[in-house]
């Protein structure tokens, strides 16, 4: 008995020191990596608890100003206001309905919809209210609620509403432009966001004095100076709105160009909206700049390229007569005159301008074809193709800096089409071709200045945040799109059809002496979407210059559809010409002649 007492004693002494044994060596074991926790890995737990109170925000840099001329001074047109974001994290917030009640007592709105946002699952970042002020944004922020948070937004600010507006466009709840300038040089405005640690206490509340909060600072965007002239586009507006209650029209547009550099003086269009207020508007077209992104036929103002192409080429000479039968048979189709009571009888390049004759501009595309004959031939379908889309570019984007350009239509030359040679003499008139006014301006600019097509453009300069200027010099597109001796020969034919209309009758179209105006109506038939054209709608354009020794000022005018009681061109959009001209003269924007 006495052995198994001993041997049942050293049993558990073993197992006491092994007890003993492991109860050390846990001590140790926590000792150690106490030692590790605390000493040896001190950074990297450091870093690991500060990284549970730091969230990832971007930091908006300052959208650029977009600005104007206005005399001898550049004045902003578009300035930014400094508005806030609320946001709230939802794991973060302990009472909903607390946390709801306080907000939509500082800025209104729902309380269940704010607790609705505040609920949102699987998500640590939801959007409670956008622009409040910064008055609103103080008193919520002095409350540290619990996952609550805001971040401040520049908006855009109009100081003179409408103005230019589909020129500009808007910026939307991202930040991001849209439409005008803002979408095409939304990279040069919008500049780098910067990126924000927001340092969080332990009840969510970011800690944005903190100094560590800014991990990489904003690049603020670029100013971009316009070539608008504020008076000219000022009042252009003032024009198109009341011309556009005169005729009645469904949509105006209306430009006016320097021909000697592409830059655009004004350019707008009616009805228009106030960019301020964007979201408010239910017809979204309204938002687009139809002078650049609506091609329409232009119908007859497309002879003043037809008649360039072909002078330049020697197909006809400035003051050479022909036999105009009234009508021509091309293709098994009457091509006739709108003006019916001309009738069969000698013309001139003079006549063909000032009668506005779909049979004259027939004749000089025959002419084109083989000189002296009357008849279409490939030769003149290729020349005419060749200048409608080398020499003036159309049916492709000029570049303008706006959104949503669009490239008109010019048919392609291919004469194994049954019809082409019908389809190219309707081009010779301005129907069965598209483009927008921007880019009939501009072709029609590259004759009026000698021969350059210069790129049109609403740029004149960017300004860097540090201040360094970069200029943005006229950009030649084209040269020797015509020769210089086609202005001078096409200038006093236009100045012709501008004595005719006075001599004609409208009044409007007396212009002081001591300046020279030329210009050219165009009514087009309105194309069916199905095929074939309406018979009784039609639109109206009109291009022409003004100046004095030379032509300084040149200007196109859309008008859409306008209920006029004669020639969409001749009473819809010469009416809108003239005013615009008298405007330019009465304001001393034009030099007169010597």
């Amino acid at each position: 008995m006495d052995q198994a007492n001993k041997d049942y004693e050293g049993l558990e002494n073993k197992r006491l020191r092994l007890w003993y044994g492991l109860l050390v060596l846990a001590i140790v074991i926590f000792i150690l990596q106490l030692f590790n926790d605390q000493v040896i890995r001190y950074n990297h737990f450091k870093t690991a608890a500060l990284n549970d109170q730091l969230e990832q925000y971007k930091i908006p840099a300052t959208r650029g100003l977009i600005e104007a001329k206005e005399g001898n001074s550049i004045v902003p047109i578009v300035l930014n206001q400094k508005l806030y974001t609320l946001f709230a994290d939802p794991p973060l917030i302990k009472n909903v309905n607390k946390t709801a009640s306080k907000i939509a007592s500082i800025i209104g709105g729902s309380v269940s919809n704010y607790e609705n946002l505040m609920k949102t699952k699987n998500t640590q970042y939801v959007v409670l209210a956008y622009k409040i002020s910064s008055s609103q944004n103080s008193k919520i922020l002095s409350l540290k609620m619990p996952g609550i948070g805001s971040q401040g937004q520049d908006y855009r600010e109009y100081p003179n509403g409408s103005l230019a507006a589909q020129v500009l466009g808007f910026v939307n709840t991202q930040g991001v432009g849209e439409y005008g300038l803002e979408q095409a040089m939304n990279k040069q405005l919008a500049g780098t966001p910067g990126e924000l640690k927001a340092i969080t206490d332990a009840n969510g509340v970011p800690l944005a004095a903190n100094k560590g909060n800014i991990d990489i600072p904003p690049v603020n965007g670029d100013n971009v100076v316009t070539t608008l002239n504020l008076g000219m586009q000022t009042q252009m507006e003032q024009i198109l709105a009341r011309d556009y209650k005169s005729t009645k029209s469904q949509e105006l547009s209306a430009i006016i160009m320097d021909p000697y550099n592409g830059h655009v003086l004004a350019m707008a269009n009616y009805p228009t909206y106030n960019p301020a207020n964007y979201q408010n508007v239910t017809n979204p077209s309204i938002f687009q700049n139809a002078a650049v992104d609506y091609p329409i036929e232009p119908g007859s103002t497309m002879k003043t390229l037809t008649t360039a192409t072909a002078l330049n080429v020697g197909a006809i000479t400035p003051y050479e007569s022909f036999y105009d039968p009234a009508h021509w048979v091309i293709d098994g189709f009457n091509i006739t005159d709108i003006k019916q009571d001309v009738g069969a009888r000698e013309q001139n390049i003079a006549s063909i301008l000032a009668l506005s004759l779909n049979t004259g501009a027939t004749w000089m595309l025959m002419q084109m074809s083989h000189p002296g004959g009357t008849t279409i031939t490939g030769k003149g379908i290729t020349t005419w193709h060749d200048y409608m889309v080398n020499h003036f570019r159309l049916g492709q984007p000029t570049g303008i800096e706006q959104g949503y350009e669009a490239s008109g239509y010019v048919p392609p030359a291919n004469l194994n089409d049954p019809s082409i040679n019908l389809r190219y003499a309707n081009t010779a008139f301005g129907q069965g071709v598209s483009m927008t006014a921007i880019q009939q301006l501009s072709a029609y600019d590259s004759i009026i200045d000698g021969g350059t097509y210069y790129k049109p453009t609403l740029v004149s300069e960017l300004i860097k945040p540090n201040g360094q200027v970069i200029n943005n010099p006229p950009k030649v597109e084209e040269r020797n799109v015509v020769s210089p001796k086609i202005a001078h020969e096409e200038e006093p034919l236009l100045e012709n059809v501008v004595k005719a209309y006075l001599h004609g009758g409208f009044s409007f179209m007396n212009f002081p002496s001591n300046y020279i105006v030329g210009g050219k109506t165009g009514t087009a038939q309105v194309a069916r979407p199905t095929g074939g054209y309406y018979k009784n709608i039609f639109n109206g354009t009109y291009i022409g210059f003004v100046g004095g020794n030379q032509p300084e000022y040149t200007i196109v005018v859309y008008n859409i559809k306008p209920a006029v009681p004669g020639y969409a061109g001749s009473y819809g959009s010469q009416p809108v010409f003239a005013d615009l001209v008298h405007m330019l003269i009465n304001e001393g924007y034009v030099t007169p002649k010597n």
